[in-house]
């Protein structure tokens, strides 16, 4: 008797493979629905603890010892003064608030370390190299021009993404998505902010007028 052995069809193998290419797709699919799933529960999350009272405290907390901390040190002669300086304050404590969660939180503060070693090494170039002539500023006009070109070609959506993700710090050239995300995150931290300066504002505008002496 012959030993009979079973071979596969071809179009069983076929089939198979068929098969099994499906299942992979469709647990991509899986895995890609429930990142996102989970990237909207987090930034929906975040977008309402700005919303908590307790936020807003932590906040206005931290904020009332930066505006003091300015007018104890006196700012350095490069140093930004004023209103600006109140607004850098501001937005860096909002960025620590934030804890490195976001991008935009981490651009803000990575963007302070930048210029303090912009301002440095340009303060040696000053010092070292001597003075140049108008012909540096032409490159830049000449990029900038460029860049408006570009914008000019792009769809309306990308045109108006590009233009949301140079609002938003540290999404210069993310994805749409990922702007999205960041701008709902932004914006309720940006909410919150403003209602703390407020409540600070009256508070200490109420603190001043009740210290002037009243005329007897």
């Amino acid at each position: 008797m012959m030993n009979s052995s079973f071979v596969p069809s071809p179009v069983t193998n076929t089939a198979s493979r068929v098969a099994a290419r499906r299942r992979r797709r469709k647990e991509r699919k899986l895995s890609i629905l429930s990142a996102a799933k989970s990237q909207d529960a987090n930034s929906n999350n975040s977008a309402a603890d700005w919303k908590s009272e307790t936020q807003e405290q932590v906040y206005s907390s931290r904020l009332l010892g930066a505006l003091r901390m300015l007018r104890i040190n006196p700012p350095s002669p490069t140093a930004p003064k004023g209103g600006r300086a109140v607004r850098e304050a501001a937005d860096r404590v909002l960025a620590v608030t934030a804890k490195g969660r976001t991008r935009w939180s981490r651009a803000i503060l990575t963007n302070r370390l930048k210029l303090k070693f912009m301002k440095r090494h340009n303060k040696r170039q000053r010092l070292v190299s001597p003075a140049r002539g108008s012909h540096s500023r032409c490159p830049k006009k000449r990029r900038l021009i460029i860049q408006q070109l570009k914008m000019k070609n792009l769809p309306t959506v990308q045109r108006k993404a590009r233009v949301l993700g140079r609002i938003i710090p540290g999404c210069r050239k993310e994805p749409l998505p990922v702007i999205l995300e960041e701008a709902t995150d932004y914006i309720a931290a940006l909410e919150m902010q403003v209602r703390a300066m407020s409540t600070l504002a009256g508070l200490l505008s109420g603190a001043s007028s009740s210290s002037v002496p009243h005329p007897s």
